[in-house]
């Protein structure tokens, strides 16, 4: 049976034709001719979604809408109508109905709407796997010819869009089989990134990148608008897709691209370096005293708006009227909301957002996050959820009631690690669980990439034999003494540092206020 139908109208004997027609399509639907009876059988039986005239006498169809979700929240209903006007369908969407339907109507119009209320999902699985078994043997092929840059960034994004979309399917194995698929993807990245990265840094041959991207996307808008400039530490591609929609109820969005990370793919150089507008080992040439290595005492990145009002200096943009603010809680969060009246005369409001990086490090910690965060699809929910009910999203509101165009992006990604890989150091190493930096490094030489001569990457030496090692695809870097307790503990959590496409390529969006 496809699904039991309650129909209610005072002229149900005259849709005869319309219910075998339906009964015929495997439907089972109950006619009747009044409200009142309706809400009887409605008190004993289950029915999965109700045809509703609008019009009848006594009790009406828009009066009954609140008495029969009362009896059952989840039914759904659907409206049948001859009244065009505004203020009736608005009445009708605003309590709650599934759907509308404009008289006359026939057969397939109520086939339609029913398939589309009952069988959506199913069919939306079914379409979904069918679309990826003729994609599949493409993506594999495709995967063979990836040679620049942008290809790559345009597969990362059609991977992205089908685990999105498998995110709505209940059958887990063609997401597994997409899983396995982008495993292999991050095996060539790397060896990509290995073979392009240190001819990027030194040729004007290049994607976007960390060091550039200020200049390139950011300055033009600057220079001639009021602009907000929203920094989301640790946003992945996916989930930025999954948030877009929250943003576009205030902002048309103008732009959409992508862009490299710098490695090590960790907030102390990327976001350092996308603020300065320099690479690390140029930043700390610059300023010596605001660079902080790995293995030095002191907050890595507490000198951003220094950096920025020197890049702007650099770009010939006024600095006066720069507004920075760091959110690192939900209090500071609600302050920056509360106080936005303030802030609106500049003509730059930097907000640097960290709660994607907050969350991503209470898996590791939390063991009640870590049960709520099982795997890519659940963490792009709960950030999406976050969102949704967060006050950042309230002051986007303000600012696009104020004029400001938006800009917004990050500095890395994250992704879910899950093979351990054995590395020995002495005790200056650093502790990162994706990139390693010290003298003496002994490693998996298969699961790292590793520079010995960090200067041709841009990135300071703690010492003059120090050398870094970056994890590819999955790894995570584990040191043997503890090493199972290690494993277990940093297994299956959200790490950044390395080398992969969740990693690597990161959003840059710019928008206009609607």
């Amino acid at each position: 049976m496809s699904g039991k139908i309650l129909w209610i109208d005072d002229e149900v004997d005259l849709l005869k034709p319309h219910i075998v027609f339906l009964e015929n399509k495997g439907y089972e639907v109950k006619p009747i001719n009044n409200v009142n009876e309706a809400l009887e059988i409605l008190a004993s039986e289950k029915f999965q979604l109700v045809l509703l005239d609008e019009n009848m006498p006594g009790i009406s169809g828009l009066e009954a809408i609140p008495l029969l979700k009362n009896i059952d929240s989840s039914l759904k209903i659907v409206m049948v109508t001859k009244n065009e006007e505004e203020n009736i369908m608005e009445q009708a969407i605003g309590s709650q109905i599934s759907d509308y339907l404009l008289k006359p109507i026939n057969p397939n119009q109520v086939l339609l709407s029913l398939k589309k209320n009952l069988q959506s999902e199913t069919l939306v699985e079914q379409h979904t796997i069918s679309e990826y078994q003729q994609e599949f043997r493409n993506l594999s092929m495709e995967l063979s010819y990836l040679k620049t840059a942008a290809e790559w960034a345009e597969y990362y994004k059609k991977i992205l869009a089908w685990e999105i979309k498998f995110d709505k399917v209940f059958d887990n194995d063609f997401a597994d089989l997409l899983q396995s698929q982008k495993e292999e993807a991050n095996i060539q990245f790397s060896k990509f990134i290995e073979n392009n990265y240190e001819d990027w840094l030194n040729s004007n041959e290049k994607p976007l990148m960390s060091h550039t991207l200020f200049k390139e996307k950011v300055k033009p808008i600057v220079e001639k608008d009021k602009t907000l400039l929203l920094m989301v530490d640790n946003l992945r591609y996916d989930q930025w897709k999954m948030i877009e929609p929250l943003f576009t109820k205030f902002y048309n969005k103008t732009s959409e691209d992508y862009y490299y990370s710098i490695l090590p793919t960790a907030t102390q150089y990327a976001r350092n370096s996308f603020f300065a507008g320099l690479l690390p080992s140029e930043i700390e040439k610059r300023f010596p005293d605001k660079w902080f290595n790995d293995n030095e005492d002191g907050n890595k990145n507490e000198f951003e708006r220094d950096f920025l009002e020197d890049q702007m200096k650099r770009l010939g943009l006024s600095a006066k009227s720069i507004k920075y603010l760091k959110i690192l809680n939900s209090d500071f969060e609600k302050k920056v909301l509360d106080e936005f009246n303030q802030h609106k005369s500049n003509d730059l409001i930097v907000i640097v957002y960290n709660f994607i990086d907050i969350l991503s490090h209470a898996k590791t910690d939390n063991n009640i996050v870590n049960q709520l965060i099982r795997d890519d699809k659940t963490f792009r929910s709960l950030t999406l959820n976050w969102f949704e009910n967060s006050s950042i999203i309230k002051v986007i509101k303000l600012a696009a009631e104020n004029g400001f165009k938006l800009v917004l992006t990050t500095d890395h990604g994250t992704i879910y690690v899950k093979k351990p890989s054995k590395v020995v150091g002495d005790r200056e190493t650093s502790t990162n669980i994706r990139y390693k930096t010290g003298r003496s490094l002994t490693y998996e030489k298969s699961d790292v990439w590793a520079v010995n001569n960090p200067e041709k990457l841009f990135l300071p030496k703690g010492n003059l034999s120090s050398k870094y090692i970056f994890a590819k695809n999955n790894f995570f870097l584990a040191y043997p003494k503890n090493y199972n307790h290690f494993v277990n503990y940093y297994k299956e959590t959200y790490q950044h540092g390395g080398i992969s496409l969740e990693e690597c390529i990161i959003p840059i969006c710019t928008f206009e206020p609607k």
